[in-house]
């Protein structure tokens, strides 16, 4: 990239939101209630996570012939409200944010939650007035966020954008959207299935902000 870009698009869950601890005992608590296997740690909760969140589910044992997935996901949403007020911002968010914004960077984020549950995050945590959009599913059941980007796409058809995010769906996105992705490890996939995406893999945030504001 020869300079800055008009827009960086957010991912939230697992790249602004450090939500991991709250989405595995979230899930859990269902698994515990159903007799199933839980997840151990946080390493084997990447090796398993994956979208769309239904195979996620399947994957984890829940047998949708007994109890649809439809019945699975408010339950699941229920617990994360629960325990959501635990999870922070991860570190250097808060800078970059503010740094892209002195730099005349537009940002806006794209996720697979709710819309009014994201923007309710986003006021909570104090970061709602850095985006120019907040955009969010019309339900809790957390599909794909491609018609998202898509639709981004068609409203902004000339843009140069970049795409940060944690996971393979996030590479997706951005692909659809036609933006550059760079992808953090540490939120809800690992490192070695990220690394098969082929873009540029950060520890952490502020590494992928200096990043940015290097390639100018």
């Amino acid at each position: 990239m020869a300079k800055l870009p008009d827009y960086c698009i957010w991912d939230f869950n697992g790249t602004i939101l450090d939500d991991v601890g709250v989405g595995i005992a979230s899930v859990n608590y269902l698994l515990r209630e159903r007799g199933l296997p839980i997840i151990e740690n946080e390493e084997a909760y990447r090796r398993v996570f994956r979208f769309p969140i239904r195979d996620y589910y399947a994957g984890l044992g829940f047998d949708f012939s007994k109890e649809p997935y439809e019945v699975i996901a408010p339950l699941w949403v229920d617990q994360y409200m629960q325990r959501i007020g635990s999870a922070t911002l991860y570190d250097g968010v808060r800078e970059a944010l503010e740094g892209f914004r002195s730099l005349g960077i537009r940002q806006t984020v794209l996720s697979a939650t709710e819309k009014e549950m994201l923007r309710g995050q986003l006021v909570s945590l104090g970061i709602e007035d850095f985006f120019e959009e907040i955009l969010g599913l019309d339900n809790i059941h957390a599909a794909s966020k491609t018609a998202l980007a898509r639709d981004w796409r068609i409203r902004h058809p000339d843009a140069s954008a970049i795409f940060v995010g944690d996971t393979d769906h996030d590479y997706e996105t951005a692909s659809m959207m036609r933006a550059e992705c760079y992808l953090i490890t540490g939120g809800h996939q690992s490192t070695d299935y990220l690394e098969k995406m082929n873009v540029p893999l950060f520890q952490n945030v502020s590494e992928f902000y200096k990043y940015v504001c290097q390639i100018q």
